[in-house]
């Protein structure tokens, strides 16, 4: 960001850099989370807020912070005033919770299908549900198939 006044303006009349705060925010903080946890009232107010969980750069304590949202392209856009904001920090990830539309995949095709994006993507996932690679690092399709006959079912979430 540039540090140079806005045309027309000087430097004294540039709004104060510290991070705000809001009398009884942890307050209201403490209300929404409950409201988003809270299964009808969450489909109420939960449609353009997420949580996200920060970690502060300092004292290390974990934040829980309700907060707007909005989407661009693939992307959530967040943005806020206040000091938790400085904790985000570029390249380190930061965990969210936020609802999304569960689509169940039962049938076969479907399932190992899913099952086998997973496994390339997370060999630990592969391992646990005991399904191996063939030499061209591709998920054994037999291996799949035994996953499902034995109850693997896949779940396509899209977030809201």
């Amino acid at each position: 960001m540039n540090d140079q006044p806005l045309a027309g303006m000087s430097p004294q009349a540039l709004p104060d850099r510290q991070a705000q705060t809001l009398t009884g925010q942890r307050m209201v903080n403490r209300i929404v989370r409950g409201l988003l946890r809270t299964p009808l009232l969450s489909q109420a107010i939960g449609s353009k807020l997420v949580t996200v969980y920060v970690v502060g750069r300092k004292s290390g304590r974990r934040y829980t912070i309700p907060v707007a949202y909005t989407r661009q392209k693939d992307d959530l856009l967040i943005g806020t005033p206040f000091g938790w904001g400085r904790n985000l920090r570029t390249g380190e990830p930061v965990a969210i919770r936020l609802k999304a539309d569960v689509k169940v995949l039962k049938d076969e095709p479907d399932v190992t299908g899913a099952y086998a994006v997973m496994c390339r993507d997370n060999r630990n996932f592969a391992k646990f549900n005991k399904i191996g690679f063939d030499a061209d690092g591709n998920p054994n399709p037999e291996d799949l198939h035994l996953a499902w006959m034995a109850g693997a079912r896949a779940f396509r979430l899209t977030p809201r």
